[in-house]
């Protein structure tokens, strides 16, 4: 139930769809019964057992309402019978429809207002799902599937909304139901009440033992949906290898096992969950059988009850199953929300350690230097940067080259603040970065990674990430100056063709390019570049780095580089081995050191 509390404070914008939802359940449970009721007049005129009463009668306070509502309808068919049995049984007929009709109206309108909430309540945790997931951190999503994830946002929440928000429409009107139905079983036979309510704790306590275990089975069932998801997620994102290395095989059994898993807890959840209402029907109709053999008693060996009022009797109490049985298809749906509810919420209630201190400043600008002060940091168990430290002046080009795993992209992982420092601080105009409101952090800065990472829309859209509000002026402006205007211009829709799924329509030296054109429209005063050029060709390259050398011109840069030809014009090369730095310099400077710096120059020229 905690989970459902938790859940239900989505419902508090719509508070005002509940109380119009639980007005109309309130009259549907009163007309639902009175429909009923309504039967017993009905009867007594069709076997003409309605007593003569002339004179109406007087009320005599609530203990004796059965008594008068008795003898004023009796009163009410003398009048009419004198006028003729026709007007009587008329009349009757369309009382009784007119109950039915009132409960059903209200059953609609109940169902009405309750969609506003159900679909207002998904939407809002779908909205915060995806919030929260976008907020996250990247450590948080390297342990989980995206698979996973994706099935929490979109399987889980229906999930949610089909067992716990279901509860919502049945919290106020079975119960009424239920409530108003047993105080008219009162007024008619307080005995016979009391005799069926011996019968349904016994029922309610077995029905509740099949349930038992749903939630265990639901959690599988979603688990391995999450598991499946993530196989297609990898199998579409990697195709050309699959293809490529004749993988189909491979891919095809781990799905299918998958599959195979998640039809035998589908299996074992669903059969538990069918024999829910069949057991809960056989249940209350043993309670009927029982009723008739003791009703049957008291009609016609006590003489103690009206033939009429055990007929309406038995249909109230038959009144009562429909009710119950919703209440214990919705335990059922209890224990399967639990299990999607505790999924979403594990993502809901993750707290992020890079959240914004409640102190955290905006930053408008740039004016000193970034400065990297003794930093130590890891990813997991080992430390992958040990002690370093590095000040980048304001308007510098400084370059961080060195082998594969020396620490180079982690540290525009952590100046860009996507994961926070073990040890040290990194401070821009001498303020920690942990002082500055994520946000403004990174509007200081542009960002061009080693993998073009662009999405599936076009090319103008893809670009305004930059800066959402640039001009189609500026966005040519970019891409020329990115040299990509070449291979837009002559595209079908120029900047408005989409460039599909991950950018794929294009090659890897177009897609980068399109990349540092994004980030030339956000015109940062820092720019950090992971390994830009590496998806280029050396024609493009050239033209690339041309263009980058003149965008970083009165700007600061941190350059990540593997290709060395690209960073010789830096101010300052910082030369990286496991996680520290070995050697700094200009070009020239280093290669006269003759040290690492030149292993690394006459490895990648011998390689050429």
């Amino acid at each position: 139930m905690n989970y459902f509390k938790q859940i239900l404070r989505f419902a508090k914008p719509y508070r005002v769809y509940a109380i119009l939802n639980i007005i109309s359940n309130i009259f549907y449970a009163l007309f639902g019964t009175l429909a009923m009721v309504s039967l017993f007049p009905m009867l007594n005129v069709l076997f003409d057992k309605t007593k003569r009463v002339n004179q109406a009668p007087e009320w005599e306070g609530i203990f004796k309402i059965r008594e008068y509502a008795e003898n004023y309808l009796n009163h009410f068919v003398t009048q009419k019978a004198e006028q003729g049995n026709d007007d009587v049984l008329i009349f009757m007929v369309a009382l009784v429809i007119s109950m039915f009709f009132l409960k059903n109206i209200f059953s609609y309108l109940a169902m009405y207002f309750i969609t506003f909430l159900r679909n207002g309540v998904l939407k809002d945790i779908r909205n915060e799902l995806y919030q929260k997931t976008v907020d996250l951190p990247l450590s948080y999503f390297s342990e989980k599937r995206k698979g996973d994830t994706i099935a929490r946002i979109s399987t889980d929440v229906l999930e949610i909304q089909h067992s716990f928000l279901s509860i919502l429409e049945l919290i106020v009107r079975e119960p009424l139901m239920i409530l108003f139905t047993i105080f008219a079983m009162l007024l008619i036979s307080v005995k016979l009440t009391i005799f069926v309510f011996i019968f349904i704790p016994v029922s309610g306590f077995l029905i509740s033992l099949i349930g038992k275990k749903l939630k265990k089975h639901s959690d599988k069932v979603q688990k391995e949906q999450g598991y499946f998801l993530s196989i297609v997620e990898e199998t579409l994102g990697g195709l050309k290898v699959i293809k490529g290395f004749n993988a189909e095989n491979i891919f095809g059994k781990k799905f299918q096992a998958s599959t195979l898993r998640f039809y035998n807890f589908s299996n074992s959840l669903l059969n538990r969950q069918n024999l829910a209402s069949p057991t809960s029907e056989f249940l209350g109709i043993t309670v009927i059988a029982i009723l008739l053999w003791y009703g049957g008693q008291m009609v016609l060996v006590e003489k103690s009850l009206d033939p009429g009022l055990f007929i309406v009797y038995m249909g109230l109490a038959y009144n009562i199953l429909t009710p119950a049985k919703a209440i214990s298809k919705a335990s059922y749906g209890v224990k399967r929300g639990n299990a999607a509810a505790e999924r979403v919420l594990e993502i809901l209630n993750t707290e992020s350690p890079l959240k914004d201190t409640p102190q955290a400043v905006d930053k408008e600008g740039f004016d000193t230097d970034i400065y990297i002060d003794n930093i130590s940091f890891k990813y997991e168990d080992e430390y992958v940067l040990k002690d370093f430290t590095l000040k980048v002046p304001k308007g510098k080009s400084v370059a961080l080259v060195g082998q594969s795993g020396s620490g180079k992209s982690t540290i525009a992982n952590l100046v860009t603040r996507f994961y926070d420092v073990n040890k040290g601080s990194i401070q821009i105009d001498g303020m920690d970065i942990k002082d500055l409101a994520k946000a403004s952090l990174r509007g200081l800065m542009g960002l061009v990674t080693q993998d073009s990472i662009l999405f599936n829309d076009t090319i103008k859209n893809n670009l305004l990430i930059g800066n959402e509000n640039a001009s189609d002026e500026e966005i040519l402006e970019a891409l020329k100056i990115a040299n990509a205007w070449e291979f837009v211009k002559d595209l079908p829709k120029g900047i408005d063709t989409n460039i599909g799924d991950s950018g794929n329509k294009l090659s890897g030296g177009q897609k980068q390019r399109l990349s540092i054109a994004r980030a030339v429209l956000k015109n940062p005063p820092i720019m950090i570049l992971d390994e830009a050029t590496s998806a280029l060709d050396t024609e493009s390259e050239r033209l690339v780095q041309s263009a980058l050398e003149n965008m970083m011109k009165n700007r600061t840069s941190i350059v990540i580089a593997h290709r060395l030809s690209t960073i010789q014009n830096s101010d300052l090369i910082v030369v990286m081995q496991k996680g520290k730095i070995v050697e700094k310099g200009t070009h020239e400077e280093l290669i006269a050191k003759n040290g690492v710096y030149q292993k690394l120059v006459t490895m990648q020229s011998f390689d050429k």
